[in-house]
């Protein structure tokens, strides 16, 4: 895991402080980089809330705290893991400025709040030495097309690599196959 940084694996379904799942995340430069000085003010109010189905994180539009698929929380990889906490952070940040979340008049890939989401865990990754083909992998997911994908590769500065068939090459459902170095 990143130097510093804890997940709590085995948390069980119920309503956290950000820091009793997250630990270290007050440190890191990306998160420091996203609320900026009030960091560990946002990060100390935050909440994280564990739900029993399958899937990963997101933000709750009403409330704004961060919902965290207790399966994906146990099981998920690690780095991704790490890299959906990010990625949700840069949510909560523009939930607190007061941006619509979920804007309909724009595609999940398109959406401005989703870009911008997606380049700063982008950058990270990269930060913490992930190969464009495992970024490429980690931002495919399964609820976008192929064309959708490669829109959003090169929304956030990367090529999309076309496979033999033509397709945009895919990352698997599972995503538990890297885990980051120690």
């Amino acid at each position: 895991m990143v130097q510093g940084v804890e997940i709590n694996r085995t948390a069980e379904m119920l309503s956290y402080a950000f820091g009793d799942v997250f630990k270290g995340f007050d440190k890191v430069e990306a998160v420091r980089n996203i609320f900026g000085e009030a960091t560990e003010q946002v990060l100390s109010r935050q909440r994280v809330v564990l739900y029993p189905r399958m899937g990963y994180l997101s933000v709750d539009g009403q409330s704004g705290y961060i919902l965290v698929s207790q399966p994906y929380l146990r099981n998920g990889d690690e780095v991704y893991l790490y890299l959906d906490v990010i990625h949700e952070l840069v949510h909560v940040k523009q939930f607190l400025e007061g941006k619509e979340l979920f804007d309909e008049r724009y595609s999940y890939v398109d959406r401005p709040t989703e870009i911008e989401a997606y380049r700063v865990a982008t950058n990270e990754a990269r930060r913490i030495g992930l190969s464009d083909a495992k970024i490429r992998e980690y931002l495919k997911v399964e609820w976008i097309t192929n064309a959708e994908f490669a829109r959003l590769l090169r929304s956030v500065g990367m090529r999309a690599r076309v496979g033999p068939s033509g397709d945009v090459r895919r990352r698997s459902a599972s995503r538990r196959r890297f885990v980051l170095p120690k």
